[in-house]
């Protein structure tokens, strides 16, 4: 994790008028915008009184909902596609909202949808625009020096130079290192790019001189010794002291900064998705889900019509799965072979040539149309569109011996598709080494995990991954 997105600065920070201003910005966007869209459609599709409920409730939603979201937090440091997506998460919810309260007051049949959905659009392009402009202007301000923070950076060899670099690549946060010191200059690592100290006292005297205002202790845990001595030393100075520390040999997913029952907390071997990656990825299912389900209803009825012409027994195959956090769930696929009985506690996969597969169930395998029913898991929150592939719970307790970090694929629900299927593991795994690359892959996706990667795995399955030679 780089040093940062880790120390922002505090959402008290972006509060007093700053925060006042960015309120009754977006109040005033979520009226104008709505008179916009009144003035674009004829009014009888539009009732005065409805468009000022729509716009109340709207802007109630908002002052109450938006401080959830972090949207007036300071964006020192802040990913600038993270802050973004956090605002339109935040309008999004609002407009939901508000959708929902005027269905309990029965008045969205006074307002047409065609208007709603010019306002939330609008508003939500407003919403962002305006703050790329405000983004952009400070970013310029801070190339051109200022609006600057300058940091003393304390730290061991590597994970110093590390932070001094990551800083320096990111001018536009306002962060600049500005002195640095090496609390292990036995390491053998050289600090470049600042002025680099290994006695504390020429150091403090430097951070005094020089006015800088803040000290990032970058150290490994065990160096608490360390820590105590420059916390005693800068007690008296109005500067901030923040801890970044260095877990890389302990954190298996990175080392997130939470709040745990009020208290700061580091997550070790824990979910690597923070809380609001993990509602974006929920809300994009969902609405994935339900609109595939619909779409594909057709497709559907014929499968399903072929099915169960193809051999006696169900049209669907249900099997117990393990989902997220080891909760045990049902999924369901178009049934591909004839009907069997399974040996008690083994799980026979199919093979290349099995006779159990049906002429319809071999195309629906190599089409991977047989995944399609796993929408409805997706739709009751068991699954994700993209994630790591469940399997057979048998299988689950074989490797999980044998494959390390094998389990770790259930921090997160799994997938229809995911990086390992579109990158061709997928299939029978009739070896080991074939298992331990899909886990590389999975784990690669757990460390890696964005927004982006996920639209790039859900366009490589319809491009590439509907016809895979491995799948039979």
């Amino acid at each position: 994790m780089s040093a940062v997105e880790f120390v922002p600065e505090s959402p008290a920070a972006f509060g007093g008028i700053q925060g006042l201003l960015a309120r009754i910005l977006d109040l005033s966007l979520i009226v104008a915008c709505a008179r916009l869209a009144v003035r674009l459609h004829p009014p009888t599709q539009v009732s005065p009184e409805v468009v000022s409920a729509f716009v109340l409730f709207a802007c109630a939603f908002a002052m109450a909902g938006f401080p959830v979201f972090g949207v007036y937090q300071s964006w020192r440091g802040r990913s600038a596609v993270r802050f973004l997506s956090h605002v339109t998460l935040a309008w999004g919810s609002v407009a939901a909202l508000t959708l929902v309260m005027a269905f309990a007051a029965h008045i969205t049949d006074l307002v047409s949808r065609l208007w709603f959905t010019s306002w939330v659009g609008s508003t939500a392009a407003a919403m962002l625009g305006a703050r790329l402009i405000v983004r952009a202007a400070l970013s310029r301000a801070r190339n051109a020096g200022m609006n600057l923070r300058h940091v003393a950076i304390v730290g061991c060899g590597e994970h110093c130079q590390d932070i001094v670099e990551t800083i320096r690549r990111a001018p536009a946060t306002g962060f600049r290192a500005s002195v640095a010191f090496d609390a292990r200059p036995s390491d053998g690592v050289k600090i470049s790019g600042v002025p680099a100290f290994r006695t504390i006292e020429p150091f403090v005297d430097f951070v005094r001189r020089n006015g800088i205002q803040e000290i990032w202790l970058a150290l490994p845990l065990c160096e608490e010794r360390t820590l105590l001595r420059f916390v005693n030393a800068f007690r008296d100075d109005l500067v901030n002291v923040r801890f970044i520390p260095d877990v890389r040999s302990l954190a298996l997913f990175g080392s997130a900064m939470i709040d745990l029952v009020g208290m700061p907390a580091i997550n070790l071997v824990a979910s690597p998705f923070p809380a609001h990656a993990m509602v974006k990825k929920e809300v994009f299912d969902r609405v994935f889900a339900s609109i595939a389900l619909i779409a594909l209803t057709p497709i559907f009825i014929v499968i399903a019509i072929a099915v169960k012409c193809s051999s006696p027994g169900p049209v669907f195959f249900t099997q117990k799965r393990m989902g997220a956090d080891g909760r045990v769930f049902r999924i369901h696929k178009f049934r591909t072979m004839r009907v069997h009985a399974e040996t008690a506690g083994q799980v026979r996969q199919a093979t290349r040539g099995d006779p159990r597969i049906t002429r319809v169930g071999a195309f629906l395998r190599r089409t991977s149309l047989d995944e399609l029913p796993q929408f409805y898991n997706v739709l009751r929150g068991e699954m994700s569109v993209v994630g790591p592939r469940p399997h057979a719970i048998e299988h689950d307790e074989l490797y999980r011996k044998i494959v390390s970090g094998y389990i770790h694929r259930y921090r997160i629900k799994p997938g229809i598709t995911g990086w390992a299927q579109v990158n061709g593991f997928r299939g029978e795994t009739d070896r080991v080494e074939k298992m331990v690359s899909r886990v590389e892959h999975d784990l690669y996706y757990l460390h890696h995990w964005s927004f982006a990667l996920d639209m790039r795995i859900v366009a490589a399955t319809v491009v590439k991954g509907l016809v895979n030679r491995n799948a039979y």
